[in-house]
Formats: structure tokens, sequence, C-alpha cells
């Protein structure tokens, strides 16, 4: 989904109640934040791996490593809603929360600018970055067979690592 504040903000709004609910439940900013870095570890590791004469594939690893850099960025994405008091019940939900919620509009992004806190600006990027990993680790889950070549399992793998370094720097901070 091409991110467009406006769409984001309706498609919040319409959620708000069912997939998208007001949360007290603070403490699950670390819980959800040590899954994130916990899984982008585990996926390095698939990620990595030289499998054995004996074990699967390689192809049957990358599909993992993508699928759990994916979960690292949904994780970290849940870490950073709780901040804002919101829970999200499903995948499309959190990017749908995480668009409304973190990217700042031009006035907000200036304000931050101007504050010497530029380093909180949620960029567009990282919407993409989920958006983009969400649908790979689908394709990978759910295709019958794709193969992926290194420097996309790499680039997904990159992208988890940047988004839960950013999320980590906002909710630190």
């Amino acid at each position: 989904m091409k991110y467009e504040k406006e769409v984001y903000s309706k498609l919040f709004k319409e959620n708000l109640g069912t997939s998208i609910t007001t949360s007290e439940s603070t403490f699950k900013i670390k819980l959800f934040l040590e899954k994130a870095e916990n899984s982008l570890i585990i996926a390095k590791f698939h990620k990595d791996l030289v499998p054995k004469k004996e074990q699967p594939k390689k192809l049957y690893w990358n599909y993992w490593a993508i699928t759990i850099s994916y979960y690292s960025i949904l994780y970290a994405t849940k870490a950073l809603i709780h901040t804002k008091g919101y829970e999200v019940t499903d995948h499309l939900s959190a990017q749908i929360a995480l668009g409304h919620l973190f990217v700042p509009d031009k006035i907000e992004k200036e304000d931050l600018e101007l504050l010497n806190q530029a380093h909180k600006i949620f960029e567009e990027e990282y919407i993409t970055y989920f958006d983009d990993a969400r649908r790979e680790s689908h394709h990978a889950r759910y295709s019958a067979i794709k193969s992926y070549d290194e420097r996309r399992l790499n680039e997904i793998y990159e992208n988890a690592r940047k988004f839960i370094l950013k999320v980590k720097l906002i909710i630190n901070e």
C-alpha cells in the first residue's frame, strides 16, 4: 500500500475500536522490543546458514529468514504502537497504525528539526520497509516456490535491522 498520510489517517479511524484498540499495557513495549531483537538474531542465523548435505536446501532457509525478518519488524511496530497507547490485532492494522501515528506531517517534521530532534522523525521509508517485508513474507509462506537471490534477502534483513534500530531510538529517548 503506497503511503499517503490522509489514507492512513482515514483507515486508522475506520479500524479504531475493532482491529486497533486503546491499551494501557505499557509493559508490552519492552516485551515486543525484546521479541523483535531476538527474532532479528534468528533471522540472521537462517540468512547466513550454509546447510549441510542432509539439511534442507538454502532456498528453504531463505524463506524463513525473510519471514522472521518481517516478524521482527512487526514486533518492533507493536512495541512502538503501544508507546502511543494503542494495540493492534492484525498485520495490516499494525501498518496502518504505524503510518498514522508515527510519520509526521510537514509541520511536525519541521518542528522536530528545529528542536534538534530529527532522530525522532519516522520517515515514510520505514512504512515501505514494513509493507515490503510483509509482502515478501507472505510470498515466502504461501507461494509454492519462489527463490530469493542474496541481494533481495540481504535487503529485507537490512531493512528490518534499520527499522528496529529506529524504533529503539524512538522508544529509548
